[in-house]
């Protein structure tokens, strides 16, 4: 099978059709419009076999992830999806394989109402990189710059299962609560892009960062951009109730605070705008939680527990 048999048999005739898409696949380049009086957002996220995902993940939940990552990315900046493209890297044509694949991105594509408008396909080493792009209202796009000491800070959902799920695909942990391991396996392999808390927070947050490389890693992002501090307070941190009956609280509190891939939204709001988030988050249909809130202390995160100090060394995902 060809380059041109793989991209017209799996990913163009799978694809979705949005009207805003005036050429897709099959030319150099695609041809999109731009909705007026929006701004185009993009991201890229790249994951390789042995880094991002286990070999013997399912192809179906390695698709899901790889469109999940990129518009939680989206989800952080206030955008709604719209394209993707992909660039895919295979060591062979195969082609159970690849119709897993392009079902699985098929599925997310239809949810999520993303249109497969272009991409690549190479022999090499197994590796999924897409590109997506979004839209957001002028000058309503969330960052990480603009939040102010005394603003508090929020997380959407549960921290630490992905983390946990990883060692449980690694045979480092062994559950025997099969409810428990299926849930974590699948915070893992099928993560939540929160878009709809994204968009509704475009009004409403001072910041917003999605946690893909760990808690602890990422909040500094929003300390750096917006020149604060943080206090953190580890017993509010929100865990599943898998996570919580499957490791000790310590370590609970370990994958909660460093383990990556959780793709939950991490965002601060100030006092002036709390009295608007419950009635959004209803809206959305997600839960965020309160642990903390911004300082002066420039660069300086404090992790509490019990109101005490609480020591802890551990930096998150590091890609280098």
């Amino acid at each position: 099978m060809k380059e041109f048999n793989v991209i017209e048999d799996f990913f163009k005739a799978k694809s979705i059709q949005r009207k805003d898409v005036i050429i897709g696949i099959g030319d150099d380049g695609a041809v999109t419009r731009i909705p007026q009086g929006q701004a185009l957002v993009t991201t890229t996220d790249t994951l390789l076999s042995g880094v991002h995902f286990l070999a013997d993940t399912p192809p179906h939940a390695i698709a899901q992830k790889a469109i999940a990552v990129n518009l939680s990315d989206l989800a952080a900046m206030g955008a709604e999806p719209a394209w993707i493209s992909l660039s895919l890297s295979l060591p062979t044509i195969d082609t159970d394989w690849l119709e897993a694949f392009s079902n699985g991105l098929q599925e997310s594509a239809i949810y999520y109402s993303v249109q497969l408008i272009g991409g690549d396909t190479v022999q090499g080493p197994l590796s999924i990189t897409i590109t997506a792009q979004g839209f957001v209202p002028f000058e309503q796009a969330l960052t990480r710059s603009k939040a102010k000491p005394g603003d508090s800070v929020y997380v959407t959902g549960t921290l630490g299962d992905a983390g946990l799920g990883l060692h449980i695909a690694q045979k480092k942990h062994v559950l025997d609560d099969l409810t428990h391991q299926s849930f974590l396996l699948n915070r893992l392999n099928y993560p939540t892009p929160r878009l709809l808390v994204g968009t509704s927070l475009r009004r409403i947050a001072s910041s917003c960062i999605d946690i893909s490389d760990g808690l602890v890693s990422d909040i500094k992002h929003i300390l750096k951009a917006s020149q604060c501090g943080a206090t953190i307070h580890v017993d509010k941190l929100p865990m599943s109730r898998a996570l919580k009956e499957s490791v000790a609280y310590s370590q609970a509190i370990d994958y909660s605070l460093s383990a990556g891939d959780d793709y939950e939204l991490l965002f601060t709001v100030s006092e002036e705008q709390k009295g608007y988030l419950e009635t959004t988050l209803a809206n959305a249909n997600v839960h965020a939680t309160y642990i903390g809130h911004l300082t002066g202390n420039v660069g300086k995160l404090e992790l509490r527990l019990a109101d005490k100090p609480y020591e802890y060394n551990a930096k998150g995902y590091e890609h280098f």
